[in-house]
């Protein structure tokens, strides 16, 4: 019935199945390569999910995980947390509870590639 912490609401609840749902798991990846914390972490218990969690604080960076945010080299650490940022909201995005909230995959396509061309462009500056 799919992996525990990765199926769309809908899906776990009421078995309904659609490409809003494969949204929903591709949110949920990019949330847990940005945190390195899987939506079945122990600390995810009772009302609090791994989106929840994030979409609570107000400085989203406090979910990074350290390591992406090494500095070496003298990188831009601001345009790097500008990138995670947008990752972390294209997560938070793309996992929205309802179906209807969650983006078309034309969209994410649009919103991935914006952010790949925005990595390429600063990595040929350093960062």
């Amino acid at each position: 019935m799919g992996t525990i912490g990765y199926i769309a609401p809908e899906y776990g609840s009421e078995g309904r199945v659609s490409t809003k749902g494969d949204i929903y798991s591709y949110g949920m990846i990019l949330l847990e390569m940005i945190t390195r914390k899987k939506p079945t972490d122990e600390i995810f218990v009772g009302e609090l999910g791994m989106r929840q969690w994030i979409a609570s604080l107000r400085d989203r960076m406090e979910v990074v995980d350290d390591g992406l945010l090494r500095i070496e080299d003298g990188r831009d650490v601001t345009a790097l947390q500008t990138i995670l940022s947008s990752i972390l909201e294209l997560g938070l995005r793309c996992s929205e509870e309802l179906p209807n909230g969650r983006l078309d995959i034309k969209d994410v396509v649009a919103k991935v590639n914006k952010i790949k061309l925005t990595l390429l462009g600063n990595r040929n500056r350093g960062v």
